[in-house]
C-alpha cells in the first residue's frame, strides 16, 4: 500500500510545494529581515521551523514504514560526495546571509510581493545555468570524496532508526532552549509587525 500521489510526481510535488510555501510564509520566512536575523543569532525562527520539520519528517517516515504505509527503502537516498556538499553548503550559506533568501523562501517572498526576491530568483537561475555549463570541467571536483551509497544515518551507525530520532529530539530540545535564551538576550524574535523594516545590527 502506498500513500496518495505516490505514482504522480507532479501532483505530489505541487501539493507539497504549496503546503511548504504556506508554512514558510506563516512563519515569516518570506522576509529577508527575519532570515538574516538568524545569522545574527537574534531570531531563531529558521532553526525552529526547519529542525521541527526534520524531526517530524523523520518520525513520520519511520512510523509509516513501521505500519506498512510505505515500503522499506521507498525513499531515495542519494550518494554523498563530500567535497561537493561542503562547497555547495558554503555557497548557499553565503547567498543566504548576503541576500536574505534561500531558493524556497525567495519564491515565497516573490509571490507575496517582494521584488528583491525576484532578483534573488533570477540570480539562482543564472547560477544554475552557470553550474550546468561548467559541470563537465568541474566533474572531478563534483564527484570527489564519494561517501556511502544510499545509506541512511541509522544504517551508517548500525543502530535502530528510533534511536537516531530520539537523539534528534534531544538535540532539538537543547537547541530550542539555547534559541530562547539568545532571543531574550537580543530583545526577542522579530515580530510580524516589524518584518518590513531594515535589518538592525546585533544588540540594537
Amino acid at each position: 500500500m502506498n500513500l496518495p500521489f505516490y505514482d504522480n510526481g507532479f501532483a505530489s510535488g505541487l501539493l507539497m510545494g504549496v503546503l511548504f510555501g504556506f508554512i514558510l510564509e506563516g512563519a515569516g520566512l518570506g522576509s529577508p529581515r527575519k532570515l538574516v536575523a538568524q545569522f545574527q543569532l537574534r531570531d531563531w525562527t529558521v532553526f525552529k521551523v526547519m529542525f521541527t520539520a526534520i524531526l517530524v519528517a523523520s518520525a513520520g517516515l519511520w512510523l509509516c514504514e513501521a505500519v506498512g504505509l510505505i515500503r522499506p527503502n521507498a525513499v531515495f537516498v542519494p550518494t554523498l560526495y563530500l567535497w561537493a556538499i561542503a562547497l555547495g553548503g558554503v555557497l548557499i550559506g553565503a547567498g543566504f546571509a548576503i541576500g536574505g533568501y534561500c531558493p524556497g523562501t525567495s519564491t515565497v517572498g516573490f509571490f507575496t510581493g517582494r521584488l528583491d526576491a525576484l532578483v534573488f530568483m533570477l540570480g539562482m537561475v543564472a547560477g544554475t545555468a552557470l553550474f550546468a555549463g561548467l559541470f563537465e570541467p568541474l566533474q572531478g571536483l563534483y564527484m570527489a570524496a564519494e561517501g556511502p551509497k544510499g545509506q541512511t544515518v541509522p544504517q551508517l551507525l548500525g543502530v535502530p532508526a528510533w534511536t537516531v530520532i530520539v537523539a534528534l529530539a534531544l538535540v532539538g530540545v537543547a537547541g530550542f532552549v539555547l534559541a530562547e535564551r539568545l532571543e531574550r538576550k537580543h530583545g526577542g524574535a522579530i515580530s510580524a509587525a516589524n518584518l518590513s523594516g531594515a535589518v538592525p545590527a546585533p544588540g540594537e
